[in-house]
């Protein structure tokens, strides 16, 4: 199969959208997937204003250093931003081990992880506990699919929220829910 070689501005356009969806990827690895040089996609990158992969690491880590709920390691894929009692996105890329062996198709109680714990993270509390879920799954995900969810605060009265997360494959809905969640007051 002759693959043909793209422009520099559609270049431009999926390099934006591939960011998006991963913000750590290197240089290096985004020129493998274009076929171009390194220098072709920092000239890329400088031109349209997208810091390098250590700023992009710096912002993605700061979301992780405004976590109350939860420790870093308790959010299931990676917490790509996060605005607390607003809205918490992440990025999981699926495993050989979260799939069934059979028919390789990920088991759906990871793509519920993923969607619980952003729904956890995004409460700005310290104690946070899940109430109630409704839940739909739309598509199957296979492994090495990478999966980014989006928990958005659709109200809030006192301690209880009411949190929707949607997570996608590509352009694709595969998993939503509606979550109810308290935040606990404090014990003394």
């Amino acid at each position: 199969m002759i693959k043909m070689k793209i422009t520099k501005k559609e270049r431009q356009g999926q390099l934006t959208e591939i960011l998006d969806n991963n913000p750590l990827l290197t240089d290096k690895e985004l020129a493998s997937r274009f076929n171009v040089s390194v220098q072709t996609i920092r000239l890329d990158r400088l031109e349209m204003g997208i810091p390098e992969v250590r700023e992009r690491t710096k912002s993605a880590a700061s979301a992780y250093a405004r976590l109350k709920s939860v420790s870093g390691g308790e959010v299931i894929g990676n917490l790509i931003s996060l605005e607390l009692d607003d809205y918490a996105e992440s990025i999981m890329i699926t495993t050989q081990e979260m799939a069934l062996q059979r028919s390789h198709i990920i088991r759906g109680h990871y793509l519920f992880a993923q969607a619980n714990s952003l729904a956890v993270s995004v409460i700005d509390a310290k104690n946070v506990l899940t109430g109630k879920v409704v839940l739909d799954f739309h598509k199957t995900v296979h492994i090495d699919d990478e999966i980014r969810a989006r928990a958005e605060v659709k109200k809030k009265e006192k301690y209880k929220y009411n949190i929707n997360v949607m997570a996608y494959k590509s352009d694709k809905l595969v998993f939503s829910g509606d979550f109810i969640m308290f935040a606990k007051k404090e014990v003394d």
